[in-house]
């Protein structure tokens, strides 16, 4: 099933048989670590067989524990020096909160950087994907964290990107879950993707809930 959601070339998700387009912000929602995994093995696993360029944030695993279970999951991935060269596994500190603090300010400069950095040796896919889980802890700033997500739709607009965020329903509360879903357009859940009907235009969500990060910082 093919979700049109940019006007760029197609993409297989490596989630059931769904498409998407380059250029689009999807959630994942998920109960067990069972869940989370087959979600991330199989959107990377497409990945590596595309030879798309991959960042994975992390927060409850270590490198070798996702490599084990990644390789257990597709043994053909992660087997040359290409694809582990094209496999960028970071915590989820060292991106977001690397001074101990979390700023949708400084949130812009590391993924427009990383962006560049990704395409220093010429045109590139990248599919990033990101356990939220880190977000639960006390970090100062981290109450902008939908300030965040919502602007994250403004990034990706016309460039060749999917960004899937992932997050434990299980550990979060009602009302998170409505600004995971007011500022993602499309939501995979129990392996279906859909639509999102709960989301909102930045242009919008922004203004109503955090004006002063609704223009970029001069």
């Amino acid at each position: 099933m093919h979700f049109k959601t940019s006007n760029q070339p197609k993409l297989k998700l490596g989630i059931g048989d769904y498409t998407c387009n380059w250029g689009v912000h999807i959630c994942g929602l998920y109960e067990t670590e069972a869940e989370r995994d087959e979600i991330v093995f199989g959107y990377l696993k497409q990945g590596c067989l595309a030879n798309d360029k991959h960042i994975y944030i992390q927060t409850e695993q270590t490198e070798d524990s996702f490599k084990k279970g990644f390789r257990e999951f597709c043994p053909s991935c992660l087997s040359t020096a290409e694809q582990l060269e094209r496999m960028d596994l970071k915590k989820a500190q060292d991106i977001y909160y690397p001074d101990g603090d979390f700023d949708p300010w400084k949130m812009d400069k590391t993924i427009n950087g990383y962006w560049d950095y990704t395409q220093l040796g010429g045109k590139s896919n990248l599919r990033a994907v990101a356990d939220m889980v880190w977000a639960l802890q006390k970090i100062a700033g981290v109450e902008h964290l939908f300030a965040y997500e919502s602007r994250l739709n403004y990034f990706v607009q016309n460039k060749s990107i999917v960004s899937l965020c992932l997050y434990d329903v299980t550990k979060i509360d009602g009302a998170t879950i409505m600004n995971v879903l007011r500022t993602h357009p499309y939501t995979i859940s129990g392996h279906i993707i859909t639509q999102n009907p709960y989301y909102v235009h930045p242009d919008k969500w922004l203004l109503e809930n955090a004006p002063q990060f609704l223009n970029p910082k001069v």
